[in-house]
């Protein structure tokens, strides 16, 4: 018995220095990658191609160094940030909010799905950028405009998930909950909701960074503070640097934004076993 216990023990430490070894691995080839691509760009906007249009990565960190320590164009970096921050997490929630309730609702329902489907896909089908200029003219260049932008990016993706995952709900569960005598309300609160929580949650991931989409595009229809105003005024001076300084700034939030929805995921979803393979997700 001891013996056994001590074997388990050897393999449970050799699996964590393996797991440990492959993680510094990966991190090893992951930050020679981006010295490699960074340090390739460098000498190529040096010698070969016009850093005016290309810029180069010396550049665009002068220019994020200029616009933490002395600000941007358009005032403080920090306003500007928590401005577009702040459209886009009330348009993440707001939509968020009604994507899953609609979503279930209609996934529940075959004969309200069926009436609302065409409606559903034709204002899916309506390019975002000409919604964005309509709520400009609608909202004024107030963050509200933006915020209906944001809305309407995030609503989709989350409700078509949430929608099929209504739909995939295992019908013999919710058989078995009516004859012991469970109202709607409850297979809906016991049963749907937890089995759709998983597609749910996983259009979530998407869902944040759409919301920053929704609110940097309708920063550039117009107005008057936020990044997507500070890229606009970044392209219409020739500063590609300024460009690519607003993109990392952007790409940082949002991959802020993936880390704390997946310790959400995790937290709602200790109770599911975990999946073989799981390790080679992205």
């Amino acid at each position: 018995m001891l013996l056994e216990l001590d074997d388990h023990a050897t393999a449970v430490a050799q699996a964590r220095a393996a797991g440990r070894r492959r993680a510094f691995s990966v991190n090893a080839v992951r930050v020679l990658l981006v010295v490699a691509v960074l340090g390739s760009w460098e000498l190529a906007a040096t010698y070969w191609i016009d850093p005016f249009y290309y810029s180069k990565p010396s550049a665009i960190w002068h220019r994020l160094v200029d616009w933490f320590t002395n600000g941007t164009s358009q005032g403080s970096i920090w306003t500007q940030i928590a401005y577009t921050l702040e459209e886009a997490l009330i348009g993440f929630v707001l939509g968020s909010v009604g994507g899953v309730v609609l979503g279930i609702v209609l996934g529940r329902s075959r004969f309200l799905s069926d009436v609302c489907a065409p409606f559903i896909k034709a204002a899916n089908a309506i390019p975002r950028i000409i919604l964005a200029s309509l709520f400009v003219i609608w909202f004024g260049l107030g963050m509200s405009s933006k915020v209906a932008t944001a809305f309407i990016l995030v609503f989709f993706a989350v409700f078509f998930n949430a929608f099929q995952g209504a739909r995939e709900v295992d019908r013999n569960l919710v058989n078995n909950a009516r004859i012991l005598g469970a109202s709607r309300t409850a297979v809906l609160r016991t049963i749907v909701v937890p089995s759709a929580t998983s597609w749910i949650l996983a259009s979530l991931h998407s869902a944040f960074g759409f919301a920053i989409i929704g609110a940097i595009v309708g920063e550039y229809s117009g107005a008057d503070k936020g990044l997507g105003l500070l890229i606009n005024h970044a392209q219409g001076t020739f500063d590609s640097a300024g460009i690519y300084a607003g993109m990392i700034v952007i790409t940082v939030i949002a991959l802020l934004a993936e880390w704390l929805l997946t310790l959400l995921e995790r937290r709602l979803l200790r109770w599911r076993p975990p999946v073989a393979g799981n390790e080679a997700r992205i």
